[in-house]
């Protein structure tokens, strides 16, 4: 960040490096806080004057304003999008070898564009501990289109897919080739998913951060080794996850592994939302006790790696911001996983059934958002809970599938638990390395 010139004085000089520190570890902290890929991303924020450069942007938001709740103060709410894809920014396929070894995670078509990680993260307007939930990705919901149809009944991870799909065939056949074409098409995917969990979830989204696998493999990298903690001893071929209980330090290989495992855990998928979050704390507990927020050099250097593979919403007010990210910067986040009802099959596919107004009730409360009824898509399709018919799920192009990251075998289907009626499963609390499953 270039200095103040002009004679200003010891003091104001002073003044303006804590400024600017203050405005780096604000925009690093955006994005430190979205999910195991998500974990340092915002440090494409370190300089005042250079907010965009190099960094990817998306006004995936303004076509869900329009239709969002109202704020009943000045609270923010940042949705933290973790893409299931082995694909770069311009649609070209991650290399096999790194795929396959280093992110042990099938092939170059496995995983297409799901979201599989949706974090919704609450601030509040005094700046007080903040408050994070978990999706669960395969909750089955009415998804929808960013202009606010129906797309019908899916996991609310497959609603970026299914408009990708849609809008990159409507394009392609108007002869829009390239990298424009990747990027037009994953626009929609996010307006899809934005309008989505907006309209489940019943509070509006100010921002968001999207990072994909190999986001979370390049934090990984530069922060390595990371420390997590296991309960109980795991093995599981599918993942890559071998690991003993207790304290222990992981690679980056192992690192995804760990947020990655479903398979051999009591509550599969809703399991490893935990590991996520557990790595999440851990990753900003390393941060805060080395300095790295009020070290230039460090962010900068973080920002160099992972700018890549991030993508922000272009309407983000970081000046703003930073008034309420003391908590986010301190480790003062309770991450919670939003209920589930059971397990049912839809479309022959393993989904998780949810009561929706139950949801919007938890998260209202949480967030101080004012009570609204569950809205009635533009299409009336009928909601899961009334016995509606799901819609078809769309076929991925040839040689895709929408499998889960790194294999194709049926999910896991354990009974799910709860610590209490408003969450499944225990409570993460952010600010140390927490034990997990």
């Amino acid at each position: 960040m270039s200095e103040h010139k002009g004679e200003q004085g010891r003091g104001a000089r002073s003044t303006k490096r804590k400024t600017s520190r203050s405005v780096v570890a604000a925009r690093f902290v955006v994005c430190a806080v979205s999910s195991a890929v998500l974990a340092v991303s915002g440090v494409g924020w370190f300089a005042h004057h250079s907010l965009t450069n190099g960094l990817k942007t998306s006004d995936a938001l303004d076509a869900v304003r329009k239709r969002a709740p109202k704020h009943l103060d000045n609270s923010v709410n940042l949705l933290l999008i973790g893409l299931d894809s082995r694909k770069d920014m311009d649609g070209n396929d991650l290399p096999k070898e790194f795929v396959q070894d280093e992110l042990h995670a099938g092939s170059s078509e496995i995983g297409y564009y799901n979201t599989n990680t949706l974090i919704l993260m609450h601030i509040p307007a005094d700046g007080g501990r903040a408050t994070a939930f978990s999706v669960p990705r395969d909750d089955y919901v009415q998804t929808l289109n960013g202009d606010g149809s129906a797309q019908g009944h899916f996991k609310i991870k497959e609603a970026y897919s299914i408009a990708y799909t849609k809008e990159r065939e409507k394009l392609d056949a108007e002869g829009v080739k390239g990298a424009d074409l990747e990027h037009r098409s994953r626009e929609a995917g996010r307006e899809a998913t934005l309008a989505t969990v907006q309209n489940f979830l019943g509070v509006p989204i100010d921002h968001f951060a999207e990072v994909n696998l190999l986001g979370f493999y390049d934090i990984a990298k530069v922060l390595q080794p990371i420390q997590v903690c296991l309960n109980h001893p795991v093995k599981d071929k599918y993942s890559g996850a071998d690991f003993p209980a207790g304290l222990q330090e992981l690679n980056p290989r192992q690192a995804l592994a760990f947020v990655r495992q479903r398979h051999g855990l009591d509550n599969g998928d809703l399991d490893r939302t935990h590991r996520q979050q557990a790595f999440l704390s851990s990753v900003t507990h390393k941060l805060k006790s080395q300095g790295v927020w009020s070290d230039l050099g460090k962010l900068q250097g973080l920002f160099n790696t992972v700018k890549k593979d991030v993508v922000l919403d272009s309407s983000w007010d970081v000046l703003d911001f930073m008034q309420q990210v003391p908590s986010l910067t301190g480790g003062k986040v309770d991450f919670h996983t939003l209920p589930i009802t059971g397990f049912a099959t839809r479309a022959g596919e393993d989904v998780n059934l949810v009561d929706p107004d139950k949801v919007r009730e938890i998260v209202q409360a949480a967030t101080g958002q004012a009570p609204s009824p569950s809205p009635t898509p533009s299409d009336g399709s009928a909601d899961a809970k009334s016995g509606g018919t799901p819609s078809p799920s769309p076929s991925p192009s040839a040689g895709q599938s929408t499998a889960p990251a790194g294999d194709s075998s049926p999910d896991p289907s354990p009974s799910p638990s709860a610590s209490d009626d408003n969450q499944a499963g225990p409570t993460v609390k952010m600010g140390g390395i927490p034990c997990v499953d």
